[in-house]
């Protein structure tokens, strides 16, 4: 698995030599503290987040790199920025807006134990190859229809992955370039056509593993 696709950096710190499982416990007991704080305590957040940090300097990961996978929190971002503006109870004025105090320190928390818990995440799945990931929490005793899942996702993602860079480099070699709206038919049905693809590649996926005796109620 390539680690621009699953985020996995390849190296040889003491992070990346570390347990599976070992640091998918740390990762949970590390969430639960941090969502289990109270969000007044800001200067516990402070230490989390300065332990984060130095566990991702460890790693070595660069920062554009943690920017990056971060961008999965820009829902989060979004209702944070609502909530001040739509909870009742005291207001206070901030830049000329009238903002619900604990609205905002609604969204305080919301973004500090999202961002927390992302961090540590990345910590996970860049000193972590998803397969290894699978296996810690098969010996953690998670259900085995569970982590059959994920171990067909993460096989079944590449190769979706392979197939819309392929459709992009047909796309290019036709003269496409994304410029404007006028590029949006084009896109979308190049995503329709990878879903078709792929919905077709996986029902001959999964008839050839019926076919071998697959049993679903199992996992094997």
């Amino acid at each position: 698995m390539t680690a621009p696709a699953w985020g996995h950096r390849a190296g040889g710190t003491r992070l990346h030599r570390a347990s599976p499982r070992a640091k998918l416990i740390a990762l949970v007991a590390f969430a639960v503290v941090v969502v289990a704080t109270p969000r007044e305590w800001v200067w516990a957040f402070a230490a989390y987040g300065a332990f984060a940090i130095a566990l991702l300097a460890a790693a070595r990961v660069p920062p554009l790199a943690v920017l990056r996978r971060m961008l999965i929190e820009v829902p989060f971002l979004v209702f944070a920025a609502l909530m001040p503006l739509i909870a009742t109870g005291p207001r206070t004025e901030v830049l000329g807006l009238s903002l619900s105090i604990e609205g905002l320190w609604g969204a305080w928390g919301l973004l500090v134990k999202a961002t927390l818990a992302m961090l540590a995440a990345i910590v996970l799945v860049s000193t972590t190859e998803p397969r290894r990931i699978v296996l810690a929490l098969e010996s953690l005793r998670l259900p085995r229809q569970l982590t059959s899942i994920m171990g067909f996702m993460l096989r079944y993602l590449d190769v979706i992955v392979d197939e819309s860079e392929r459709m992009r480099t047909a796309r290019l070699a036709r003269g496409f370039e994304a410029r404007g709206p006028r590029s949006w038919r084009v896109i979308a049905m190049s995503v329709g056509s990878l879903f078709a693809r792929s919905h077709a590649r996986g029902e001959r996926v999964h008839l050839a593993m019926l076919a071998r005796g697959h049993d679903e109620a199992v996992g094997r």
